[in-house]
């Protein structure tokens, strides 16, 4: 059974053109799914198992069914392209190889919310990614696969791609919704969730680039023949990202529940000049840090990594070898959170940045055990105190790094400064 139901296409010639895509079937599921019931779209994507990939992991048709039915005022379809955690770049390729697929996704998944108009909010920085989704968006538009009465269906659907600014603030979902409407890109206090007020103040589904583009496969195949991939509870393939210290770093979709330790051996060709392992960041760089023992017993499944202290999140692992120094790890981490949060927050805004700046004291060797304690008492006061997880993103790493690898640390105040510094891949 093929396992390569995103990424078929992925670096295949013109696969981004829509001549392309529907010489290999393209928008075929599309008409296929007009011809049913949006509810029985929702039904087949909520039987199959499928779970946000943008990192919350929560049950897509569930979200779906959320949409108020009484409601009278227009329903919207946000797609999250807006890619910004470290170590994170499976949309960018979808967007990249394959755009068509998402777009045919997004079809698919507005009819099923009775949606007329879908958003892709794209991280700014893809501006490659942009002018191929561009393309992509008007290509579709001039052969009538969007825009009036689709397929002669009596459907209607526009599609407004919208470039961010570069803000890592816009991935959570409320925050994202403020900058598409042109207000400053900070989270809103929730409830009300976006399905019940959302785009401007809309019933709003928001969905990753991921879990759209996996929505075709499953109108096609059956809900069925998905859940055969991955776990009972974690159905499906996924896109996980791998970098770091291996010596094939890059995307590679695997069924879900696969070993951690086999995943990176077999195919991102195992770590570099053979040394050992030191840490797995497992899901993005918000994730609690794994260990060597940890790694030995995780698989790539919500449930097994949440069972080792982490989280599977938007997949991105980080391989971590022998000879980094965990402390520099972490210093480069809490630069990004005191760089990227929105400073509406007072725990946030202060809390990480003191985060930052102590860390940076211990790596430099003029700190004390005390403030390493001070680092893990801002990480308790941040966590839950804020509007949006934001604070929690930096917190949870913070306090994994500190506790799974405190002698680590100590070594950092007894050496006056980094002991691992010429080993260490991460020195400047």
């Amino acid at each position: 059974m093929e396992t390569n139901l995103l990424t078929k296409y992925f670096g295949v010639e013109n696969s981004r053109t829509l001549d392309f895509y529907l010489s290999h079937g393209g928008y075929d599921n599309a008409k296929k799914a007009l011809k049913m019931t949006p509810e029985e779209v929702i039904d087949e994507v909520k039987k199959s198992g499928l779970r946000g990939r943008g990192g919350a992991g929560f049950p897509t048709g569930v979200k779906w069914g959320f949409l108020p039915k009484d409601n009278p005022k227009p329903r919207y379809l946000c797609v999250n392209a807006d890619e910004s955690e470290p170590g994170t770049f499976k949309d960018r390729y979808i967007m990249e190889d394959d755009p068509h697929l998402l777009l045919e996704g997004i079809v698919i998944s507005c009819y099923a919310i009775k949606s007329n108009k879908a958003f892709i909010y794209i991280r700014g920085e893809y501006h490659y990614g942009y002018t191929i989704l561009e393309k992509a968006i008007e290509e579709a538009y001039q052969k009538g696969y969007i825009g009036k009465n689709i397929f002669d269906s009596g459907f209607d659907i526009d599609i407004v791609l919208h470039r961010g600014a570069g803000a890592y603030i816009c991935g959570e979902e409320t925050a994202l919704i403020e900058s598409l409407e042109g207000k400053k890109g900070q989270p809103r206090i929730k409830p009300p969730f976006p399905a019940i007020e959302g785009v401007f103040r809309c019933p709003t589904i928001v969905n990753n680039v991921a879990t759209i583009a996996s929505v075709p496969w499953i109108i096609e195949h059956g809900f069925a023949e998905y859940a055969k991939f991955g776990t009972e509870k974690s159905t499906g393939t996924f896109l996980f990202s791998i970098s770091g210290h291996v010596n094939k770093p890059g995307i590679y979709e695997v069924p879900m529940g696969m070993p951690l330790l086999q995943f990176i051996e077999e195919k991102a060709g195992g770590v570099i000049d053979g040394k050992k392992i030191k840490a797995v960041v497992p899901g993005g760089s918000s994730t609690p840090i794994l260990t060597p023992k940890d790694c030995e017993t995780v698989n790539l499944d919500y449930e097994s990594i949440a069972a080792h202290g982490s989280m599977l999140g938007s997949g991105a692992i980080i391989v971590l070898a022998e000879g980094t120094c965990i402390v520099r790890s972490l210093l480069n981490l809490m630069h990004f959170y005191a760089h990227e949060s929105c400073g509406q927050c007072s725990p946030c805004r202060e809390g990480v940045d003191w985060m930052y700046k102590t860390v940076h004291k211990i790596e430099e060797g003029t700190a004390t055990e005390k403030d390493l304690q001070t680092v893990l008492d801002l990480a308790n006061n941040m966590e839950g105190k804020t509007i949006c997880v934001f604070s929690a993103a930096a917190a949870m790493p913070a306090r994994s790094y500190i506790t799974k690898f405190k002698d680590e640390f100590i070594a950092h105040f007894d050496h006056k400064g980094c002991p691992y510094e010429k080993y260490n891949y991460l020195a400047d």
